[in-house]
């Protein structure tokens, strides 16, 4: 399937940076609001169609899940569909990838150590496949860099059935990516 139409809520610089990492590494999860404004727009950004939407977050890794003691991406999805539907917009969270396999950090791999890494690395959840036939999904994430993790999610909810409208980030590097209200 290859790499959806990523928008992303605000360039990923410094302050973008310094509160992405306070929620997701220091348990700062009253940011969770503004983050998912953030990536609320950026769903707005994709203009997906009129009706009702999935939010599919990319998982994280169950290790990194139990030692934050919370799925930071799952958290700004909840966050992002509530402001969604407070705007008069249809939208819900699918939690409904997983990872199959474990996969090696990402930090510090080129985009094509990336695309090995995540390659055939997530799965939709038995079961779970025909809930992505009813409305088109649209990928969340808290930032993409190469897109690499994207693709894949994006890859196994087309074997699930599913149809991915595009993916939507909170933050992104600059010129990389669409911006919302660039």
């Amino acid at each position: 399937m290859g790499l959806p139409r990523v928008w992303a809520g605000t360039p990923y610089a410094d302050e973008a940076r310094a509160v992405l990492l306070a929620h997701k590494e220091r348990g700062a999860l009253r940011l969770a609001g503004p983050l998912g404004a953030v990536l609320a727009g950026a769903v707005r950004g994709l203009r997906a169609g009129g009706g009702p939407l999935l939010l599919v977050p990319v998982p994280s890794a169950r290790r990194s899940v139990a030692g934050r003691g919370h799925d930071p991406v799952r958290r700004i999805a909840l966050a992002a569909a509530l402001e969604l539907r407070r705007a008069g917009r249809g939208a819900r969270v699918l939690a409904v990838l997983r990872q199959r396999r474990a996969v090696a950090d990402q930090a510090g791999l080129s985009a094509r150590q990336r695309l090995a890494n995540v390659a055939g690395a997530l799965e939709v959840r038995a079961g779970a496949g025909r809930l992505l036939t009813a409305q088109p999904a649209v990928l969340v994430d808290d930032l993409v860099t190469t897109g690499a993790t994207l693709a894949e999610a994006a890859r196994a909810v087309a074997v699930a059935g599913g149809r991915v409208a595009g993916a939507a980030v909170v933050a992104a590097p600059s010129g990389a990516f669409e911006f919302n209200g660039a």
